[in-house]
């Protein structure tokens, strides 16, 4: 039996197996999670979901994008068109190095409405930074800030980029909005470092030094190896 689509009709106890599956998978036994896939995979090969769910278990799971493509071009042969397949393929590409097909596939997933927009451009940005096509991917990080507001993270890459594209007052904008936003936590001393940075190329040495002095203040575990010896080369000393 078919619907009307064209795909088989969904067997009822495939729900419960793929769910043990995804338990195997968030419990951290990958390898009994991909033997599991591999089987269901024999039984329903056209199974859209069964395939999907093979992809994301070697590709998400397990960290094998080579691996994961194929079953998410199956699943695209199968069902073009398939929104969840076409993310996870371009996903791939994009941590495979192929960005410029990558983009292809989330202008696709743009072109049809698709509804996790946030992810859509953050990640089509930073495929758009790799193929240096700093302009679209500054628009990127601005409708990703459009659906996540004052989101520090995504206010960061923006910054860089504006500060690639030679834009440095709007980056410091960007920076000092990213750190205002964060009130209540530990101050980041890595924004403070890249503000200070564009302060300094901009000729504003006082406010330079006063951000990487806060930086050094700031510093906390977890800190980007590097950062502590960046800042204490890039501060000026007092005269």
């Amino acid at each position: 039996m078919t619907e009307r689509n064209g795909r088989e009709a969904w067997p009822p106890e495939l729900t419960e197996l793929l769910r043990k599956v995804d338990r195997l998978r968030r419990s951290g036994r990958q390898d009994e999670a991909l033997s599991r896939m591999r089987q269901l995979v024999e039984a329903y090969p056209r199974q859209a979901r069964v395939l999907l769910e093979m992809g994301l278990t070697l590709g998400i799971w397990g960290r094998s994008p080579a691996e994961a493509l194929p079953w998410f071009e199956r699943v695209l042969e199968m069902a073009p068109g398939h929104a969840s397949a076409q993310l996870h393929r371009a996903l791939a590409l994009a941590r495979l190095g192929r960005h410029a097909e990558a983009v292809a596939d989330f202008d696709a997933l743009e072109a049809v409405g698709f509804r996790k927009a946030l992810v859509l451009h953050m990640k089509r940005a930073e495929s758009l930074e790799v193929l240096g096509r700093l302009v679209d991917a500054e628009r990127d990080w601005t409708l990703a800030l459009d659906e996540d507001p004052g989101n520090p993270w995504l206010l960061h890459q923006r910054a860089s980029v504006l500060a690639r594209l030679g834009r440095l007052e709007d980056a410091v904008k960007d920076l000092t909005e990213a750190l205002a936003s964060r009130e209540g936590e530990p101050v980041d001393a890595e924004l403070l470092r890249d503000r200070g940075v564009l302060r300094e190329r901009l000729g504003d040495t006082a406010g330079a030094r006063a951000d990487f002095e806060a930086g050094l203040s700031a510093l906390r575990e977890g800190d980007p190896h590097g950062l502590a010896e960046d800042l204490r080369r890039r501060r000026p000393q007092h005269p």
